[in-house]
């Protein structure tokens, strides 16, 4: 029997938590086994003076690590869910999505003294910066809150934080799983409830990528899906591919098994935050992909066809994001 495996994994903070996690769980489960880290730079990571929804393409953070995994370099990967594109090159899939942690966004201020400099989004000032590098995040802020001004946010999670310890922004907005997993919970503000910024797809949840043809690898991780955590996430998936998206566009689905059933919302929306589409559905956990599949052709039909088109159409740094 093997004794080793290497996990592919980006070199940030969290992602190395991730992988560290993974490692830790393989171990109790199987003792004597050894786990490597082998820690690869993604384009994603590269490329950090531009916003990503300009670079486009799907897979900006794991196309490096599959490489691995094709080559050998990797026998397995460890990734976060909203960076995974609904699409596997062919002898690769995704067998185990792990527990989620909470999946909403995060409203991060400055500290003051025992609480925070600004309280709530509510209290935000008139014209207040805000940091984020996401458009599904600034859309709907947007909408809410036209006078906004939303500023480009790149870099790890202690970067972005400490940019905004600076003084570079009035707040930013970031994934609370994240700051949870890396035992910052203290520096969130306030958790933005789902129907204030619907949770990008599969946000919170960590997958973990291997060969179909890894007959040891697969036995080994089996144990590490949650059940409901991957019916719920593959049903986001499954209406991200309808509507043909990648994780840089104004896209949220969240979905949550609740009574027995699912019950899923989605959203696209304008760049602007002018125009926001939103649908809901529920149905049978045995149907999860079929119905992210509705979802994502309910969004269609109400015109975010028309609204994605435009967003891939333009240069990004031309339509709010500066």
């Amino acid at each position: 029997m093997k004794k080793k495996v290497i996990i592919g994994t980006r070199g940030s903070k969290l992602a190395l938590w991730q992988a560290e996690w993974v490692k830790s769980e393989l171990q109790k489960a199987r003792p004597g086994l050894v786990v490597e880290l082998n820690k690869i730079k993604t384009t994603g990571d590269k490329i950090l003076d531009v916003p990503l929804a300009q670079v486009g393409g799907k897979g900006l953070f794991v196309k490096e690590i599959e490489e691995a995994l094709l080559s050998g370099e990797a026998d397995l990967a460890v990734h976060s869910m909203k960076d995974v594109p609904t699409e596997f090159p062919e002898s690769l899939y995704l067998p185990v999505i792990c527990k989620r942690e909470d999946p909403r966004d995060a409203f991060i201020t400055k500290k003051k003294g025992s609480g925070f400099s600004i309280k709530s989004f509510a209290e935000l000032p008139q014209g207040a910066s805000v940091g984020t590098s996401s458009l599904r995040r600034s859309c709907q802020l947007l909408s809410r809150r036209p006078d906004l001004q939303i500023q480009q946010l790149r870099g790890n999670l202690d970067t972005r934080l400490r940019k905004l310890d600076e003084g570079l922004f009035d707040a930013i907005i970031l994934a609370a799983a994240g700051i949870k997993r890396l035992g910052w919970a203290d520096r969130i503000t306030e958790l933005i409830p789902a129907d204030v910024s619907l949770p990008a797809i599969g946000q919170g949840a960590i997958g973990i990528e291997c060969r179909k043809k890894d007959p040891f690898v697969n036995e080994l991780i089996a144990f590490l899906d949650h059940a409901e955590t991957s019916v719920c996430v593959r049903a986001e998936r499954a209406c991200l591919k309808k509507l043909e998206g990648g994780c840089q566009v104004p896209i949220a689905a969240y979905a949550q098994v609740v009574g027995g059933k699912i019950i899923m919302d989605g959203l696209v929306g304008s760049v602007t935050g002018d125009r926001i589409i939103r649908s809901h559905i529920e149905g049978s956990p045995a149907e999860a992909e079929q119905l992210g599949t509705k979802l994502g052709e309910a969004l269609l039909s109400q015109g975010a066809d028309k609204i994605l088109a435009e967003v891939y159409g333009k240069n990004i740094t031309q339509i709010g994001l500066h």
